[in-house]
């Protein structure tokens, strides 16, 4: 085991992984939009109003899913290697909470706000002293 691993704190192990389902998640959507019969079509009742927007979007919803899985892809990496970039990177994709609050508020969608708590825990840990000694001392 390297000491590496031993140093990361777990704060930003578990940081990873919350970016790495992030990521599997929007494949799962782009493999969802691209065979809608699938056995995975279930799936959708979990959230169909995505399903509906999703569809709405057309081949727009393919650039965001892929942009936005990379982006948690990638974050997952650079925080998993203790990479400076990966911490930037990690710190921009939490700042979904402001998508969060608009769709709260201008689509009335309430269920959204669940994504500000979150993001805010991720920016506060992302900025606290633990995590930036962290990757302070990796670089």
């Amino acid at each position: 085991m390297s000491t590496d691993l031993l140093r990361r704190p777990l704060g930003i192990t578990l940081l990873a992984a919350f970016f790495v389902f992030g990521a599997t998640t929007c494949l799962l959507t782009i493999v969802l939009l691209l065979v809608p019969d699938s056995p995975l079509a279930f799936l959708w009742r979990l959230n169909p109003q995505a399903r509906a927007a999703f569809t709405h979007m057309g081949p727009w919803a393919f650039v965001l899913m892929t942009t936005v899985g990379a982006a948690c892809g990638i974050a997952a990496t650079g925080l998993f290697r203790g990479k400076s970039w990966g911490l930037w990177l990690a710190s921009c994709r939490a700042t979904n909470l402001i998508a969060d609050l608009a769709n709260a508020f201008l689509r009335e969608d309430r269920r959204t706000l669940i994504g500000v708590p979150i993001a805010g825990v991720v920016i506060f840990y992302l900025l606290s002293r633990q995590a930036r000694d962290y990757f302070l001392h990796q670089s």
